[in-house]
């Protein structure tokens, strides 16, 4: 016999689980009493959602279900920014809350909340343990329905009596669950009509989204890219889904995207949609495109398949089982004039315009892909310096995070945390503006106590750029609520915690500052003065 809180880590670790992210509290205290005791390494945030955070940068890297802990009430409720992140952007995630006595569940006791009623729109499962004895089931459960089929976080709520029980420890080799079973291998009949599409398509195109990730399909998209000579581009959460580097690749598509991304999308005739929900921001007149385009979606989600545009060919299951199904039984094809329509419009040289007591962002972010190793993350936050970072920052064999479904602000330092931790031996870099810095800044006491050398870059222009820019275009320029003034020194804040940082206010120091960021060995702390007139 053991207690259901030892009972909890014994699940964990037979989960494999290296590390986990959290904020301790009264109604979780058992359970981390018995963590305290295992090899698990529990990494102590400064906010409760920035666990969530870090543990979505972790499941990001490592392709698998990461976990976040926190305690009943506000510790709870403060996750659900990072779980809602999570669901919207398809991490998988486990999310153990502890709640009050079981007694008192329902009387509006001290730090009550009902999270697993508060967080239902956001989770793929959850559960409130009422018996102890199903702790094992439950951890089992949760860990196959969080990284299976479309990925999700799953919340687990269990009250502090009953991590305090002692129940008969067996955790289940296997788990089977009659209502839940993902669909992973490709319909034939729609393979086979894929395949008659592509036959007869002369300006093809392969759209790469986020769930290539989650099925690791991004070689699969390659070599039937290749095979078929078929364009590639992708929307934000694609990035990094396929090299930069890739002679077929023209880029990110969207109101932010490339020109040739964008001819591309409006001029195909085959539009092959791959774990993408093509969202307002990707696809501004779906049902314009629709109506003048054969498109294809592949997605293991079903609900998803059709959502926002109509589709000529759903095809229903894991990316990469169906690629592979498609690549198999497709014939090697040329759409070599095609490929030279999108080519011309590529910018052979891209100019950056310099100006006077100010970091031009685009140009800097260009310089730190050149200067970063191939293998580096980079995690962009939301707002301006999100899409200069997307539109400027060539992945080769590395990865770019970020919030896309939900666009939380706050995102891009805790999940640069969990990603650091996830691969210790890449190098990690957070980018963020100035206001999401401070949704985020306490923790540089997290990377600090536990030696994660993440490096920051700060595009300062001490306002909220994307904001204060729609105002301008919307609202006559009436500037309200988008000033930041007040804000801290962020050299001085960065030198308080004991972490290098510098400043730099003018192009030509650019070049030195990112070479001095890539080559240190800590935590490193970047601030960029940007002209908050400078836009997207």
């Amino acid at each position: 016999m053991i207690k259901a809180s030892e009972a909890m880590v014994k699940c964990l670790e037979m989960e494999n689980t290296k590390v986990v992210f959290g904020y301790p509290g009264a109604a979780i205290c058992p359970f981390y009493d018995a963590l305290s005791k295992s090899d698990i390494r529990h990494i102590l945030v400064r906010h409760e959602v920035n666990s969530g955070h870090s543990a979505s940068g972790y499941a990001r890297i490592t392709g698998k279900p990461a976990v976040c802990i926190a305690t009943s009430g506000p510790g709870a409720t403060n996750l659900i920014t990072a779980i809602a992140t999570a669901y919207m952007d398809s991490i998988p995630l486990i999310i153990i809350t502890g709640q009050v006595s079981t007694d008192q569940i329902g009387r509006d006791v001290f730090q009550e909340a009902d999270i697993t009623g508060a967080a239902e729109p956001f989770v793929k499962h959850s559960y409130l343990v009422k018996d102890a004895n199903e702790i094992p089931r439950i951890l089992k459960e949760a860990f196959f329905i969080a990284g299976s089929g479309r990925p999700g976080p799953v919340l687990i709520d269990i009250p502090v009596d009953v991590q305090n029980e002692e129940i008969d420890f067996t955790y289940p080799k296997t788990i089977e669950i009659r209502s839940y079973k993902p669909t992973v291998t490709g319909n034939k009949l729609q393979i086979k009509r894929i395949c008659e599409a592509l036959k007869k398509s002369k300006q093809p195109l392969i759209c790469a989204g986020g769930g290539v990730f989650a099925s690791n399909a991004g070689e699969g998209v390659t070599t039937l890219s290749e095979k078929c000579q078929i364009p590639v581009i992708t929307t934000m959460m694609g990035i990094s889904s396929v090299s930069t580097q890739y002679p077929l690749y023209f880029g990110m598509l969207g109101m932010m995207g490339t020109k040739a991304a964008n001819y591309a999308v409006n001029e195909c005739d085959l539009l092959i949609l791959i774990g993408a929900r093509v969202g307002n921001r990707a696809v501004k007149s779906p049902i314009k495109l629709q109506q003048t385009t054969k498109i294809i979606h592949i997605d293991i989600d079903p609900a998803e398949i059709g959502k926002n545009m109509a589709v000529d060919i759903p095809v229903v299951g894991d990316a990469k089982t169906i690629l592979a199904q498609i690549t198999e039984h497709i014939t090697k094809s040329e759409h070599k004039q095609w490929i030279e329509k999108i080519s011309s419009l590529v910018p052979l040289n891209t100019e950056f315009e310099s100006q006077k007591n100010y970091i031009n962002p685009q140009k800097l972010i260009s310089t730190l892909s050149k200067k970063l190793p191939e293998d580096a993350v980079i995690v962009a936050d939301v707002g301006l310096n999100q899409i200069w970072t997307a539109s400027n920052f060539n992945v080769k064999n590395g990865r770019f995070l970020t919030s896309g479904g939900m666009g939380t602000m706050g995102y891009s330092i805790p999940a640069a945390i969990g990603a650091k931790l996830a691969d210790e031996k890449r190098t990690v870099v957070a980018v963020c503006g100035d206001g999401s810095f401070q949704m985020q800044m306490m923790e540089l006491a997290t990377a600090v106590q536990h030696n994660v050398d993440i490096k920051i870059i700060i595009m300062k222009n001490n306002c909220l750029g994307m904001v204060s820019e729609f105002q301008h275009t919307n609202f006559n320029n009436n500037q309200t609520a988008v000033s930041l003034d007040g804000g801290p020194d962020f050299i001085k804040l960065a030198h308080a915690y004991g972490i290098e940082a510098t400043a730099i206010t003018n192009d030509s120091d650019a070049e030195k500052a990112v070479d001095r960021l890539v080559a240190s060995e800590g935590l490193f702390l970047l601030e960029c003065n940007v002209n908050p007139e400078y836009g997207i």
